[in-house]
């Protein structure tokens, strides 16, 4: 009986691969961003992990002489400081990472399973610093905007009005917008549909959306609660007595700015453990270095083609 099957001609497909060797890629985390927040950001080393900020009770106190041209006495006077300064812990982040000694020594190549699990751990952590410095309910900037620094918008949708209010709030060198990205796109909408499309500078090889030459600055940290959301506006360093960031330095196994990992030990059932932590706050030096627009709608829409009949 002739063979139902007909014979190959060459070595097909799915033999072939057999003695081929895929090219891998290290494990890719979508959770990554650009964090943008943490590298424009001017960072402070604390010494013992506490930052205190001295504040004058009352600069209007300073009395001053200006063109005296009698011998009348000079004024008198002096500067007080604030008796009780607002002090700043750093806060830890941390994880311990586990890997069983035999993933590790069997199944390393071509990618070392050790550095690809402290790093994607690592990636968590520095997401969970972002989050923290925009949110944490003690020392987040969100959380740190004085009333008369708080603005709503005019209509819902972010306005180059609205924002222009927010840089009258913050006017002694701004530095920086922050907003999540879905805001920036709806602020664009709206400059657009009045004429003035926001220009777009370039920072550290990417585009920024800008207004006023302030570049909008995007975050998914900053957070959209039933269609609306906030845009701040910071003023940065401590020249400036803006807002810095804070990390320790020089720590045991440092890895990076604030960042330690360590190794802890082997255990009786061969799992090795590594424990990560970074330590981190934020300072506010003065009550004008921050300012908000709150409840901004990020879903309205325009037509148009029937906006321009």
């Amino acid at each position: 009986m002739p063979n139902s099957i007909s014979p190959h001609l060459a070595l097909g497909d799915a033999a072939a691969r057999q003695l081929a060797n895929a090219t891998k890629t290290i494990p890719q985390l979508l959770g990554i961003s650009p964090r943008w927040l943490v590298h424009l950001l001017p960072w402070v080393g604390v010494e013992a992990g506490i930052y205190r900020v001295n504040r004058v009770k009352d600069e209007s106190r300073v009395l001053t002489a200006c063109s005296q041209r009698d011998e009348s006495d000079l004024p008198e006077t002096f500067v007080d400081y604030d008796e009780h300064p607002r002090e700043y812990l750093l806060s830890a982040v941390t994880t311990t990472v586990d890997v069983h000694t035999r993933v590790s020594d069997l199944y390393s190549s071509p990618h070392n399973q050790i550095e690809q699990q402290l790093r994607l751990a690592i990636e968590t952590i520095k997401e969970r610093q972002e989050n923290e410095l925009i949110n944490n309910p003690e020392y987040g900037l969100i959380n740190n905007i004085i009333p008369s620094q708080r603005v709503q918008p005019l209509t819902g949708a972010p306005t180059p009005d609205d924002l222009d209010e927010l840089i009258t709030k913050v006017w002694k060198k701004p530095s920086f917008f922050l907003a999540h990205p879905r805001t920036i796109a709806a602020f664009g909408r709206e400059a657009t549909r009045r004429g003035v499309p926001p220009a777009t500078i370039t920072i550290q090889g990417s585009p920024f959306l800008t207004w006023r030459g302030l570049p909008l600055v995007p975050s998914n940290k900053v957070e959209i609660k039933n269609g609306k959301s906030s845009i701040l506006l910071l003023r940065t360093g401590e020249s400036n007595q803006g807002v810095v960031g804070l990390y320790q330095p020089s720590l045991p196994g440092e890895q990076g700015m604030g960042l330690s990992v360590k190794f802890m030990g082997i255990s009786r059932k061969a799992i090795a453990s590594y424990l990560i932590s970074l330590y981190c706050s934020l300072a506010v030096l003065t009550e004008d270095a921050i300012a908000v627009l709150e409840n901004v709608e990020v879903e309205k829409y325009h037509d148009y083609k029937n906006d321009y009949r």
